[in-house]
């Protein structure tokens, strides 16, 4: 509930600064979360980016603006956060169809994107399979790279992609995507992609080894095929389990762990590691 809560918070003040140059972390710290967290459960609830619902509902403003004032292009242009009328009339006519000159004609349709209002909505109880492990600090070996908060969708299997495009995974097998939360507000988070430090001799050049604490840790299991299964589990983590458990989340390492076969398939199984702490 909490969750649904904050980003709520998020969006009346995302709202109330429409017009201002705010960015994902001004938002993530007026909420007291990280930038890291913000992002990834604002994209989970609503399934677009920060800067996808700024954008969207500044250009949607503006075609009102445009309809119901004599101003300027470039004056709703500089309004909204665009440097040339030439940049804002491109995302104008991308997301409305139409160009701002030609908004004044008879019959024009704009689109219209309105403002978001998160609510709980209780359906049919589901079960999910979790398990809590406490375990000692462990490494993992890792290829590493800076994912940005609002693309890992698109990022994270890109980087996978290359990995094993480029052989990577003959070194290290990738068993493992880690994901390091920046410890202070930041566009970007460290995302690596390898496994436990036990199955590694030698630490291959470009690897590096992180450092994982001492923590307790709620274990999801996931069944279906990539990426699908995995990304409805953290809804669910996020949207069911963390409101309603006696645990809340620790800002530091999360886990993706996968295990052999194919993924493809309706039966793969994966895994969900976050660290937690009892309420």
């Amino acid at each position: 509930m909490e969750w649904v809560k904050s980003i709520n918070l998020a969006i009346e003040y995302i709202e109330d600064n429409i017009a201002e140059n705010i960015t994902c972390e001004d938002v993530a710290r007026h909420i007291y979360l990280s930038s890291f967290h913000f992002q990834r459960t604002f994209s989970l609830f609503t399934e677009l980016t920060v800067g996808e619902y700024i954008r969207n509902r500044r250009l949607s403003l503006a075609g009102q603006e445009f309809l119901t004032s004599k101003q300027k292009v470039i004056d709703i242009a500089m309004k909204y956060g665009y440097d040339t009328p030439e940049s804002f009339t491109k995302a104008f006519k991308r997301f409305h169809g139409v160009s701002p000159n030609e908004v004044k004609k008879q019959g024009t349709i704009l689109k219209s994107f309105n403002r978001l209002i998160l609510k709980i909505i209780l359906e049919g109880g589901s079960s999910m399979d979790y398990r809590i492990e406490k375990k000692e600090a462990f490494q993992v070996v890792a290829k590493t790279r800076l994912i940005n908060n609002e693309t890992p969708d698109v990022d994270c299997p890109k980087f996978w992609s290359e990995y094993y495009a480029a052989g990577l995974w003959q070194k290290v097998c990738g068993m493992i995507g880690i994901c390091a939360q920046a410890k202070e507000s930041s566009s970007e988070f460290k995302y690596g992609i390898g496994c436990d430090r036990k199955y590694v001799k030698e630490i291959p050049e470009g690897f590096e080894v992180l450092e994982l604490p001492a923590y307790t840790w709620a274990i999801f299991t996931c069944v279906g095929a990539m990426p699908l299964a995995i990304q409805s589990m953290w809804k669910r983590i996020y949207g069911e389990w963390l409101p309603a458990s006696n645990y809340e989340l620790i800002s530091d390492y999360d886990i993706e762990f996968y295990t052999e076969g194919d993924s493809s398939k309706d039966n793969y199984i994966s895994e969900i590691w976050i660290p937690v702490k009892e309420k």
